[in-house]
C-alpha cells in the first residue's frame, strides 16, 4: 500500500511539473507583460526598469524555477486586466465554482444511480425506454443549449428562477456561501441541473450497463438458488459491486465538473473562476490564465489520487494482487 501510496505521488509531482511548464510558457509566448501592464506610451527606460523589476531580464531557466517557488506558494503576480493579485481574484471566485460543482455532482449521483438501477431492473418496459431516451438527449445536447433552454421556461415563461447571479450571500469567515439562504438557492439551482444532466446521464448509462452485466454473473445465480429475495439480490450484492467502477467514473468527473463550468458560468453569469477564466482569455490575462489552469490541474491530480486510493480500498482484488505481485 505505501509503494502505491508513493508511486501515485511521484506521478502526481510530473504532471504537475508538466502543467507548470505548460503555464509558464504563457508567460513567455503569449503577449509581452510589460506592454500590457504599461501601454504602447512608456519610454524604452521604462520598460526595461519593469522588466528588471519583474525578473523578465532573467535565463529562462530561473524564471522558471521562480515561477515553480510561487506558484507553491499561490502566488501568480499581479491580473493584467484587474491590477490585483491573482491569489485574491482566484479565492473571491473559487467558492462560487465549488458550490455550483458540488451541487451538480450531488444531484448526478442521487438522480443518476437510482435511474440506472431502474432502467436495468425494468429493462424493456416503457419506463426504462423513457429513461434512455432522456440519458441520449442529455448526452446529445450541448451543455449551453440546456442552459438556455432551461432560461427560457423557468426564467422567463414561467417566471420561477432567476437566470444570473449568485444571490443573497452569507458571509463565514473568508468563505461567502448562498447555501444558507433562500434566494441563494433559487439562483443555484438552474446552473447546477444545467451542469449536472450530462454527468447524470452517464452515471445512469454507466450504472446500467455494469448492473446488467452483474446480474449475469455466476455468484449471483447463486444467491438467487440460495433463496434469497430479489431485494437483497438487487440492493445487497448487485448494486454494490455495480458501484465500484461508477465510484471512479463519479470522482473525476467531479474534477470535470469544477473545469469544465465554464459555459455553464458564462450562460447564467455566474460569478465564478469559469467566468473569470473566459474574461482573462478575453484580455490575454496570463497570470489569471496560468493559475487557473495549475489550480484545476491540482483539483484533478488530487480527486485523482484519493479516487486510486479508494478503488484499492474497497477492491479486495487490487489488494490480493499487489500481495502476489501481479
Amino acid at each position: 500500500m505505501l509503494a502505491f501510496i508513493i508511486r501515485r505521488l511521484a506521478q502526481a509531482v510530473i504532471v504537475m511539473l508538466a502543467v507548470a511548464l505548460i503555464s509558464f510558457m504563457l508567460f513567455q509566448y503569449v503577449g509581452d507583460p510589460v506592454t500590457n501592464l504599461m501601454g504602447q506610451e512608456a519610454t524604452a527606460e521604462q520598460r526595461a526598469q519593469l522588466r528588471a523589476d519583474l525578473g523578465l531580464d532573467q535565463s529562462s531557466v530561473v524564471q522558471f524555477a521562480r515561477f515553480i517557488g510561487n506558484a507553491m506558494h499561490g502566488e501568480f503576480g499581479l491580473s493584467l486586466r484587474q491590477g490585483r493579485k491573482v491569489s485574491t481574484l482566484i479565492a473571491e471566485r473559487f467558492p462560487a465554482t465549488l458550490e455550483l460543482s458540488l451541487v451538480a455532482a450531488l444531484i448526478a449521483v442521487c438522480v443518476g444511480i437510482p435511474m440506472g438501477v431502474i432502467a436495468a431492473l425494468r429493462r424493456g418496459t416503457w419506463l426504462a425506454q423513457a429513461l434512455m431516451a432522456f440519458s441520449l438527449i442529455g448526452v446529445s445536447l450541448p451543455t449551453f443549449l440546456i442552459g438556455i433552454l432551461l432560461i427560457l421556461l423557468f426564467a422567463v415563461t414561467l417566471n420561477w428562477l432567476p437566470s444570473f447571479g449568485r444571490g443573497d450571500l452569507t458571509q463565514l469567515g473568508p468563505w461567502a456561501t448562498g447555501l444558507l439562504t433562500v434566494d441563494g438557492w433559487r439562483h443555484l439551482l438552474l446552473p447546477a441541473v444545467t451542469l449536472s444532466i450530462f454527468q447524470l446521464t452517464l452515471i445512469m448509462r454507466l450504472v446500467r450497463a455494469e448492473m446488467l452485466e452483474v446480474l449475469r454473473t455466476d455468484y449471483i445465480k447463486f444467491a438467487r438458488a440460495r433463496g434469497l429475495t430479489n431485494r437483497t439480490v438487487y440492493f445487497g450484492h448487485a448494486l454494490k459491486n455495480t458501484l465500484v467502477p461508477v465510484m471512479t467514473i463519479t470522482g473525476l468527473q467531479l474534477g470535470g465538473l469544477i473545469a469544465f463550468a465554464i459555459i455553464t458560468e458564462t450562460v447564467f453569469q455566474w460569478p465564478g473562476m469559469g467566468l473569470l477564466f473566459i474574461q482573462a482569455v478575453q484580455f490575454a490575462d496570463i497570470p489569471v490564465m496560468a493559475a487557473y489552469l495549475c489550480l484545476i490541474s491540482l483539483i484533478f491530480v488530487v480527486i485523482n489520487l484519493v479516487v486510486d486510493l479508494l478503488y484499492f480500498a474497497v477492491d479486495p482484488r487490487l489488494q490480493f494482487d499487489r500481495a502476489g505481485g501481479h
